[in-house]
């Protein structure tokens, strides 16, 4: 089956494009700097908040069994918590044994197959001006370990929660099937003892220019752009299933909408050793949105944003969200850890980090139009070995022995990938 590409042509004079926004904007909203004041209030609240339960607890992370999601036994309180702080983690979504066998078959998989004689290093620039030593990401997806986890039950009963904390009915339209997430093939991390790293700055993904410029973002945050921030639901799932990233040769992008980004753990994990952080507060997108308006950001620039590369969050332009950066709590192997797409993240720096820091990147994408699309890419990538479409193609398990088949999808696999 042929897919066309969904990506969107740059505009040619992207400067003149920003001007022109800019412009139109500061029309439809009229007093930005106030407007742009009351969301900072409305932050830093949130932040407090979130900050306080971090030192009551340990953790501003709220935290959940995968028990409980199976049994419906999440609480209304809950789950509103945790779309307040726009993160969660899912203890034990798999056993403990079952992760730390995993991440022996990796290895084993990476040994067989010979790839650190093979690799030839990172193949993209993705992460752009970020601080950032680049963590140890293997562009590996065809593991068993890596499928069998995409294809298990737990992790269609975790994705299937996590895109039901969207509202996604609305416009008189469904945007998307909360209980069918495709298979969006994503890397590895494998991060050993004794490592010393920068980590990777704040930033967010799924589009940086695109969040401004494209139709459908504009929709997504029309009531950000028109000054009613009073109507902002970061859990409306309206057009967003409708926006493509632009076109820019050469880089990573995400040709899917995914509710959640996650990795599940598959080593143990302690504070203080280079862990995630976000800031738990998902309505921050309207602070870096408004943030390009005021008066000190030169009327050609957005704060940093680049084409091609991820959204950066710096304490230059955004010093109110760099404050809440909150970090995961301790982990074990075989927990998850998830955040809203629009959530900001980084990676914290580590000396000697003591332990491993493995993890298998798999996200919540709920099928509708645009990643069924996608979907029937990667089956035809898995057929093939071949790296997913969104990835560069360095192709390295094209001739593996061991890896995931099209023979090996069990029924959720098959759903997964549009083949049941």
């Amino acid at each position: 089956m042929t897919v066309k590409s969904q990506a969107t042509p740059l505009p040619q004079d992207i400067k003149m494009a920003i001007r022109q926004l800019k412009q139109q904007l500061r029309q439809q909203i009229g007093d930005v700097d106030a407007l742009f004041a009351k969301i900072c209030s409305r932050i830093e609240k949130s932040i407090e908040d979130a900050k306080a339960d971090e030192l009551k607890t340990g953790s501003a992370w709220p935290s959940i069994t995968l028990q409980q999601i199976a049994n419906n036994a999440v609480s209304n309180e809950t789950r509103d918590h945790i779309k307040q702080r726009g993160c969660l983690v899912v203890k034990q979504q798999f056993s403990h044994e079952q992760a730390l066998a995993w991440d022996k078959s990796m290895l084993d998989y990476l040994d067989a197959n010979d790839f650190d004689k093979q690799y030839r290093g990172p193949g993209d620039n993705f992460f752009g001006s970020l601080d950032a030593s680049r963590p140890e990401i293997y562009p590996i997806y065809w593991s068993q370990a890596q499928m069998q986890a995409r294809q298990s039950d737990a992790m269609n009963q975790v994705q299937s929660f996590l895109n039901r904390l969207w509202r996604f009915e609305s416009e008189g339209k469904q945007w998307f099937d909360p209980d069918v997430s495709v298979i969006y093939p994503d890397r590895i991390r494998r991060r050993l003892p004794g490592t010393t790293s920068k980590g990777l700055g704040a930033h967010t993904d799924s589009g940086a220019l695109e969040r401004w410029l494209l139709p459908a973002y504009q929709k997504v945050f029309a009531s950000v752009f028109s000054g009613d921030i009073d109507a902002y639901d970061p859990w409306n799932a309206a057009y967003r299933t409708e926006v493509n990233e632009y076109d820019v040769p050469d880089t990573t992008k995400c040709s899917v909408f995914r509710t959640f980004q996650g990795w599940t753990a598959l080593s143990d994990m302690i504070p203080g050793q280079g862990l995630l952080h976000v800031v738990p507060v998902p309505e921050a997108m309207a602070y870096v949105l408004l943030r390009p308006l005021l008066s000190d950001v030169p009327d050609d620039e957005l704060c940093g944003v680049a084409p091609g590369k991820v959204l950066p969050i710096s304490e230059k332009w955004h010093p109110h969200l760099i404050k809440g950066l909150s970090s995961i709590p301790a982990l074990e192997a075989g927990d998850s850890v998830w955040w809203h797409c629009d959530v900001i993240h980084s990676v914290a720096p580590v000396e000697n980090q003591q332990g491993w820091g493995n993890v298998m990147y798999i996200p919540a994408a709920p099928l509708c139009e645009k990643n069924l699309a996608y979907a029937h890419l990667v089956a035809k990538a898995l057929e093939q070995g071949r790296s997913p479409g969104d990835f560069p193609p360095e192709n390295y398990e094209a001739e593996w022995k061991g890896r995931f088949t099209l023979a090996d999808l069990n029924l959720n696999g098959k759903r997964a990938l549009g083949l049941a």
